[in-house]
């Protein structure tokens, strides 16, 4: 029996801006200048970043990189993140993309020790920009330079994902069907963001998306009909979210949403336009028998301000599958608040 599944009408993105998109070249001259300075002193001060990160390895779970590829991994992950500072965005054809990512897969190293040591460089760099006596943390523009290096750090772990998909680093950084993130990358980059918030004090929240009755589909429709259901779905939420945001596969039926820098109830409402988003505008329909099946799914979100520095990813997972459990003994098709428990 062959399924068709319908989308119901165009996908709308979570969030609009409307106005005039002309340039601002003044504007664009007053953000810039910003940059380059914080380009400039962080090209200054880079053997003692590069010696600070080194230094964090052995407290961040990094003490099997050899002592000979230390200082080369943290050197160009922080040239990557001057660049990407002083132009803005980071180019994901930049070659040193491609050597980072190369030197990564050549020593076999895995997303999350490769995202690891790209925050550590990250935290030294943020260390050394507060003493500096341009900046300072407790000067008035601290916390836009500070987002500025965030954001540099975040496009380039975001670059290095792009240059590792269909790698056999962790079996791969993009699930085949969904061509959504894997979980590999997906905990790489929680852990990472557990660390910021902890050191930093920000907010962050994460969703976990599972597909209600998936097993009954494959059941009703064949395991055909399931996997479209996951590659829409898959669809749906990737283009529902900011750039910023990751997104990917968890599990068989379960996605996973990571929303750095997000309020508590604005994660809450996102999570509950995607709930109505999918249960409007995905269906299952067989052609042959005229039946037709919803898709709905239960999402659990969990929205912190800031965490405490013992908590694990996998910690939030657990939680968030028990919010899961808890919203499937009640129907379905609904969100449930994800809370650590004591």
């Amino acid at each position: 029996m062959i399924a068709g599944l319908v989308l119901h009408s165009a996908l709308v993105p979570a969030l609009m801006v409307t106005g005039d998109a002309g340039t601002d070249t003044d504007h664009m001259q007053e953000v810039g200048e910003p940059r380059a300075h914080v380009a400039r002193s962080l090209h200054a001060g880079a053997d003692a970043i590069v010696s600070d990160a080194v230094a964090l390895y052995p407290f961040a779970g990094l003490e099997t990189v050899g002592a000979e590829d230390r200082a080369p991994f943290a050197e160009r992950a922080l040239q990557l993140i001057i660049a990407a500072i002083r132009d803005g965005a980071l180019d994901t054809g930049h070659v040193r993309v491609s050597e980072l990512a190369a030197l990564a897969e050549q020593k076999k190293m895995g997303a999350r020790p490769l995202f690891t040591i790209v925050y550590l460089v990250e935290r030294a760099a943020l260390d050394a920009l507060a003493l500096d006596d341009s900046f300072g943390a407790s000067s008035a523009p601290w916390p836009a330079l500070a987002q500025t290096i965030r954001r540099a750090s975040f496009d380039l772990c975001a670059a290095l994902a792009e240059h590792l998909r269909g790698g056999a680093v962790d079996g791969g950084v993009v699930d085949a069907l969904t061509t959504l993130n894997t979980r590999a990358v997906f905990l790489a980059a929680l852990d990472k963001e557990i660390q910021r918030s902890e050191r930093l004090g920000e907010p962050f929240a994460l969703m976990v998306i599972d597909v209600d009755r998936l097993a009954d589909i494959n059941t009703r429709y064949g395991y055909g009909a399931g996997d479209r259901v996951l590659e829409r779905v898959g669809i749906v939420v990737r283009n529902y979210f900011r750039d910023t945001d990751w997104v990917a596969r968890l599990g068989e039926d379960v996605f996973a949403v990571l929303l750095p820098a997000i309020a508590g109830r604005d994660a809450e409402r996102l999570a509950e336009r995607i709930r109505l988003t999918v249960q409007e505008r995905l269906g299952v329909h067989d052609h042959r028998s005229d039946q037709s099946s919803p898709v709905t799914i239960s999402v659990a979100v969990f929205a912190g301000d800031s965490v405490e520095r013992t908590l694990k990813t996998e910690q939030l997972i657990e939680a968030a599958q028990r919010a899961i459990v808890r919203a499937k003994q009640a129907g379905g098709n609904r969100v449930e608040r994800s809370e650590l428990t004591a």
